[in-house]
Order: structure tokens, then sequence, then C-alpha cells
């Protein structure tokens, strides 16, 4: 009888530990899949031009976020430049090792019922803070994102690579918006900004606008109104001029060509400090308006202007790179003159 099998004891033991290795193996899948999860390659920025693709742990999503796959993430031309170049005046929450960008597009991978997303959504992210110790002031330029659902924007999956403007159209919406706010009728700068400026003027039915440019690579690109050199405009009666230029030193220049009691807006972000002629902005009557960043109202208005076709975002991306490249990428858009907007494909990050 001590060679005697209990059988049923025996089926017991085998059932109990099939059970437990199922669990096991489980376990580690699920383990496994948190953790290609909750990885991605992000751009870091260490210092002034000092920036590379590295592989970052992201937070894991909690209560009202979304995880998004980033396909396309705009370079911006003004703040993400000055931190490239070491020029940003000190600012809330700045500080290396960051990760900038604020312009980034892709599709939603897991998201919560009470969210109101779905997987498969394509949204717009003005960035996000879900890398740790790396900074994420801006936090947009990476493969993953892991952000709160009230943050994204879900837009037209068919806008591509053109989603990462909706910041910039946003923007650009939110200075002429408001009441009693001048339409204007000269703008500074012919980058992005300016020529999305230039479209919502029209497309509000004001009266085209004039464009002063002094790069002359970017003069005489637009049919919908006229770009000049600044040296060759004599008009000094100007009601409302919109400034994207983003040069400090800009003021003293403006205030001769408005009108008596014409307006100044500064849309643009000025690395250092604005000053200006007080008795030339005393016999002006000169009023100054600052504008910055948008908000809901924008955001609505804007997508529909898009959807509907009367703001147009064609020719504004000029420069798309891998995301690999980002050296490259970051030399040509802050110093080639010809590049107005260059965009990161995230496309072959692991």
């Amino acid at each position: 009888m001590s060679n005697f099998i209990d059988i049923k004891k025996c089926q017991v033991k085998m059932t109990v530990s099939c059970t437990n290795m199922n669990r096991y193996i489980l376990s580690q899948a699920k383990e496994k899949s948190r953790k290609i999860l909750m990885e991605t390659k992000a751009v870091v920025m260490t210092g002034p031009k000092n920036l590379s693709v590295e592989a970052l742990r992201v937070g894991e999503p909690k209560a009202g976020e979304v995880v998004v796959e980033i396909k396309y993430s705009g370079i911006s031309s003004g703040t993400e430049k000055l931190f490239w170049s070491g020029q940003m005046p000190d600012f809330p929450g700045m500080g290396y090792p960051l990760v900038p960008g604020y312009e980034s597009v892709g599709e939603i991978v897991s998201a919560t019922t009470e969210t109101g997303f779905k997987t498969g959504d394509y949204v717009f992210v003005p960035g996000a803070n879900c890398f740790g110790e790396i900074r994420g002031l801006f936090g947009g330029a990476a493969r993953t994102l892991v952000t709160s659902s009230e943050r994204v924007i879900k837009i037209d999956s068919s806008m591509k690579e053109l989603g990462a403007l909706f910041a910039l159209a946003a923007t650009a919406r939110h200075a002429i918006a408001g009441f009693g706010n001048e339409l204007p009728d000269l703008i500074v700068g012919h980058g992005v900004l300016g020529r999305l400026l230039a479209r919502l003027t029209i497309a509000a039915g004001g009266k085209p606008p004039t464009v002063w440019e002094v790069n002359s690579d970017r003069i005489g690109e637009a049919k919908q109104y006229a770009v000049i050199h600044p040296d060759k405009d004599i008009r000094k009666d100007y009601k409302a001029i919109y400034d994207v230029s983003g040069d400090s030193s800009v003021i003293d220049t403006l205030v001769p060509r408005i009108e008596k009691g014409g307006e100044i807006v500064l849309a643009g972000f000025y690395p250092g400090n604005i000053n200006f002629a007080f008795p030339s902005a005393f016999m002006k009557e000169a009023r100054f308006r600052v504008s910055s960043e948008f908000n809901v109202e924008d955001v609505n208005v804007t997508r529909s202007l898009i959807e509907s076709g009367d703001l147009s975002l064609d020719n504004l991306v000029t420069n798309i790179e891998l995301a690999k490249n980002v050296k490259e990428a970051y030399e040509t858009a802050f110093n080639d003159s010809k590049c107005l907007k260059m965009v990161l494909d995230w496309s072959e990050a692991a």
C-alpha cells in the first residue's frame, strides 16, 4: 500500500499548481505590458543647445487621465528657442533637465469612460508633466504622454502633422478676440503666428492687413495681403499694430506708426524687458495690450474655423524630421530662415 498513489489528491495539487502558474503568467504579462506602456522616448534638454532623445519612465495614469501615443510634435520658434539658446528669462517651473514641446498630436491609446475620450481619438496635447524628476514645464516632445483628459483637445485625424499648429492658431485667435478689440491693420513678423493672424483677420471680415518682415525669404509669399520691409512703409496712422516679432526693442519703432489713441498688441514672447520712450507714447496717447495663451472659447472657435475651411493651415509646416534626428531638427528650426515650422515625426520611436 506504500506504493499506492492518491489520484484525487494529486489532481487537486496539479489543479492548484496550474492555477498558480496561470496567475503567475498573467501577472507577468500584465507587468510586462505595464512596463512597455510606462516607458517612452522623449526629447531631453539638459542645457542650452544640449539635447537628445532618451528613454524615460512615465508616471502611471490616474483617474481622469489619458495615455496618448504621439505622432507629431512641433518645435516652437518662441519660448522653446529661448530655452535652447539659453536666453529664457526666469519663468515659474523652468530649469534643466526638461522635456520641451507643447504642440503635440496623436492618438488616445488608453482612456476610462469618465474622461469622455476613447481609444483611437486623435487629439492635440499642449504638453504634459509625467516624467518624474525630469521637468515637464512643457513636456510634449515624447512618444507617449500621460496627462489629464481636461488638457487634451479632440481634433480631426485628417489634420495629421498640421494638428501641431492648433495651439498657435488658438493663440492668434485669442489675440484678436474680445469685445472692443481692433483687428490688426499692421502685423509685425511673417512667421507662422503672423500668418495665422493675417488669415484670421481676413476670415473675420477685416481688411487685409499690412505685414512687416525684414527677412527677405519671407517677403512676397502671401497672396491675400501685402508683406513689405518696414523701411518701405510710410504710414503713421495704424489703428492696431500686432507685434509677433519677439523683439524687445521694437516698441520705439512702432509708437510713431500708430494714429493718436492707437493700440500696440504684444502677442509674441520677449526675452528682455519692454522699454519705450515715454514722450512719443505720450504724444500719441498710445495704448498697450499683452496677449498670452488661449482659453476654452478660443479652442472651440478655432476648431470650428479649421473644420469649416474658413481658416487654412496650409503651407505653414515646411519641415518634418524624424525625432531621432532632433539635434539637426532644432538647428534647422532656429537657424534656417526658410523653415517656418519644424515638426518632429515620432513614427520610428520605439
